[in-house]
């Protein structure tokens, strides 16, 4: 199946440059450019890509707000893509909001041309792309920036328990392999329950539900 591809950046050598290094591979195809996020939205509209790469700092409308906009338009029914945020910096309040706004994943943008492709390929397979470091620091940063709404615990509710143990590991910053070492269970046992969980807590990926661990309380920094 082919992968299409929104490049966003308000920078014309650097999304020419991302442009052709992804229309380049056999299996994706670029569908549009955009240099701010309100021709973003339009052009995601028209050609509905698989996944929209996109910079944080843009004239207009900058990455985040249009994350926002693409993850909830006014029409139900609107084609919804996956946003791949790239940002200059390693990780900064933008990337956080950008995450909370509904991006699947984030880039630095001097990354290695594979890394960016591969990011794509992730990105539009469902999946969410977040390293476990980053996932621990972001924990760290929602207990320095918001107390956990521990009054949302009954979100987790349809959770069996587990699933809520899952939950935890996931929140903690493991990947599938390292789950599934510790609970002593087959990766792709893990994989069924962490699909489970994020359509049980109807959210969109792996991202979301560590969003949704820290706060519902069943985790925190220290990683209680």
């Amino acid at each position: 199946m082919t992968i299409k591809v929104l490049v966003v950046d308000d920078q014309a050598m650097v999304r020419a440059g991302f442009a052709a290094l992804l229309d380049a591979q056999p299996d994706v195809e670029v569908v549009g450019e955009a240099d701010n996020g309100a021709r973003a939205i339009e052009i995601s509209h028209e050609r509905q890509p698989d996944v929209v790469v996109m910079d944080v700092r843009m004239p207009v409308l900058n990455g985040i707000d249009t994350t926002r906009q693409l993850m909830n338009p006014p029409d139900a029914a609107a084609h919804v893509p996956r946003v791949l945020m790239l940002t200059t910096f390693d990780i900064d309040d933008y990337v956080y909001e950008a995450i909370r706004a509904g991006a699947s994943g984030f880039l630095l943008k001097d990354a290695l041309p594979a890394d960016l492709v591969s990011a794509v390929r992730v990105v539009a397979s469902g999946e969410a792309l977040l390293a476990p470091t980053v996932t621990r620091r972001m924990i760290e940063h929602f207990a320095r920036s918001t107390p956990p709404r521990r009054t949302s615990a009954p979100r987790l509710s349809g959770l069996t328990d587990r699933e809520r143990e899952v939950l935890v590991l996931v929140a903690q910053g493991l990947s599938n392999s390292e789950i599934a070492a510790s609970l002593f269970i087959a990766e792709q046992t893990v994989k069924s329950h962490v699909s489970r969980i994020i359509g049980k807590l109807g959210i969109r990926d792996r991202v979301q539900a560590v969003i949704v661990a820290y706060e519902c309380g069943l985790v925190s920094a220290a990683g209680d």
